[in-house]
């Protein structure tokens, strides 16, 4: 059995890849491990797409706030932002998954810490 780092059991898990197939299907890798090429390959293309999707937010920032800008300008700007979330939500769902399938390893928090926000009591 594979231990993660945080020693708990690794399952096997499909990755979900950021593309899909030529009739728009969705591609999974069942990796051995996190550092195949393929896997690289994955991790490479999300970080791209992350980046660029945090290019395209300073853009329509940008163009947003142009009082010129026309409604042709505008509506490409909708359609690359909504390309941008969705390739966004696909990373997240993608990185989800893969924490999911480490499991609960059993530990809990402690019940006696204070909620966020709340200081704790001195003793």
């Amino acid at each position: 059995m594979t231990a993660t780092p945080l020693g708990s059991p690794l399952r096997t898990a499909l990755r979900l890849l950021p593309w899909s197939s030529p009739d728009g299907k969705p591609c999974y890798l069942s990796p051995s491990d996190g550092n195949s090429l393929l896997s690289r390959r994955a991790d490479d293309i999300e970080a791209l797409q992350l980046c660029m999707g945090a290019q395209l937010i300073a853009h329509a920032r940008a163009l947003l706030n142009d009082r010129k800008a026309s409604t042709g300008e505008l509506r490409f700007l909708a359609s690359r932002l909504t390309e941008a979330l969705r390739d966004a939500l696909r990373v997240a769902e993608s990185r989800g998954g893969r924490l999911a399938a480490y499991g609960d390893d059993g530990c809990d928090e402690p019940e006696d810490d204070p909620a966020p926000g709340e200081a704790a009591e001195s003793s």
